[in-house]
């Protein structure tokens, strides 16, 4: 008979790491004077990382037969996580801050640790989603860096086409990776007018080229030549036959020159003859959605709070300044538990919303027209019994304009770490919000 004991396995592979004998690979992490050796096997790392693999190719040895690796961008604690791995496969994600998981995403791409990415991608979508959309912009360009995070990359691109000013309008619009631009111009579904794309696709390609000058009426051959150059790959998705005369005129004429020429001809003959037949191909309109969102249940989501409360709570969620219309709140509340048809005892709560993530509470004191609520995004765990803390920043409590309450006030989480959320199974309430917050 053969057991294989792949937990005792993988423990002794991790060990080799203390091996101060029959290592021939040294890599140095961090930046001076914090930085920590790590002295690892060549063989190990060639077949588990193609990044070390040619890494290692092209390093000579020393006296000793040692090549050394310097990783001066990494850090430590996100290193001896990844090496871990490498030597293991062993990866724990729990009580680790949510920026240091993304980066840790991200450096398992820039390794090749192609299992390691996805493994953390899908973690991200399926649970922090609500983190990912409170650092959209930086989720949206970083994703676009690596082909591996395509899954990231569709969920980027599922929320942009609907509010492309996340994208657009954001300080870093500038910066983004040209494969996410194509990815997003490219989609028949973006929703957003034809002359707005090609205005922002016009804006990114300038900042490309600093040196252009100023006013286009100053370019010459060359500075039209280098705008197209650069937008050689987005050019072709524009839907210029969709794009008004007047906007021709006014937004697309001035770099005509950056335009095939038989683009530019056809297109000033449709704007003549709307009829007469082209010789360029015209893609498809783009598909805009209607701006009524559809009614999404058959019975109120709440008997408290109204579809403007709901856009407010979602604002606060995704940290806006400004608040979202009922038109368009990004979120769909499903009802988890109503008290006059399910029942206030604790057992009802911890059946209906245990381990439940991303949750609303709402009550309204009675006799008023107090509506009083929190949120909490990493959901409650029943506890066996004593006190349970859970650090979060993410969550906050509420009270709501309503009636003769003229203003809504939000406060949210002052000090993560003295445990924010907490349950009790052995007090009367359920569950609780700690109320050190700051008010906004």
């Amino acid at each position: 008979m053969t057991t294989k004991i792949i937990e005792k396995l993988l423990n002794d592979y991790i060990e080799l790491l203390n091996d101060e004998e029959d290592f021939n690979v040294i890599i140095n992490v961090g930046k001076i004077p914090d930085v920590k050796t790590f002295k690892t096997h060549s063989a190990i790392l060639r077949y588990r990382s193609l990044y070390f693999r040619n890494e290692l190719a092209n390093i000579n040895k020393d006296k000793n037969n040692i090549k050394t690796i310097n990783l001066n961008h990494v850090s430590i604690q996100q290193f001896d996580i990844i090496i871990k791995y490498i030597y293991g496969g062993v990866i724990l994600l729990d009580n680790l801050d949510m920026s240091f998981i993304f980066e840790l995403m991200l450096f398992a791409c820039e390794f090749f640790l192609e299992e390691l990415a996805k493994y953390i991608e899908a973690y991200l979508i399926e649970t922090k989603a609500h983190w990912l959309r409170l650092h959209f912009a930086r989720v949206y360009q970083e994703s676009f860096k690596s082909n591996i995070l395509q899954e990231l990359q569709k969920w980027c691109n599922d929320i942009v086409v609907k509010y492309p000013n996340k994208i657009f309008d954001s300080e870093d619009f500038t910066l983004l990776h040209e494969n996410a631009l194509v990815s997003l111009v490219g989609r028949d579904d973006l929703q957003m007018e034809e002359i707005m794309i090609w205005n922002y696709v016009i804006k990114w390609g300038i900042a490309q080229n600093p040196d252009l000058p100023t006013d286009s009426k100053d370019w010459t051959n060359e500075n039209f030549l280098s705008l197209k150059t650069t937008l050689q790959n987005c050019l072709p998705l524009i839907r210029y036959f969709q794009i008004s005369g007047n906007d021709i005129y006014d937004h697309v004429h001035p770099y005509k020159k950056i335009l095939e020429k038989t683009l530019w001809k056809d297109v000033k003959m449709r704007l003549i003859s709307p009829n007469k037949p082209v010789s360029s191909k015209i893609l498809p309109s783009r598909i805009i959605l209607t701006k009524k969102l559809p009614t999404r249940t058959t019975e109120p989501f709440s008997t408290v709070i109204n579809e403007v409360h709901a856009a407010e709570i979602a604002s606060w969620i995704d940290n806006r300044a400004d608040k979202y219309s009922t038109e368009n709140s990004p979120y769909e509340f499903k009802l988890l538990l109503r008290g006059s048809r399910d029942g206030f005892t604790r057992d009802t709560f911890w059946n209906l919303c245990h381990k439940r993530t991303n949750v609303v509470v709402i009550m309204k004191v009675k006799g008023t027209d107090e509506i009083l609520g929190g949120y909490n995004p990493i959901g409650w765990e029943k506890p066996n019994s004593g006190v349970i803390n859970k650090c979060c920043n993410d969550s906050f409590i509420f009270s709501l304009k309503n009636g003769a309450i003229q203003n809504s006030i939000l406060s949210r989480v002052k000090d993560p770490t003295k445990g924010v959320i907490y349950n009790n199974s052995s007090y009367g309430k359920a569950y609780k919000f700690k109320s050190d917050s700051r008010t906004k």
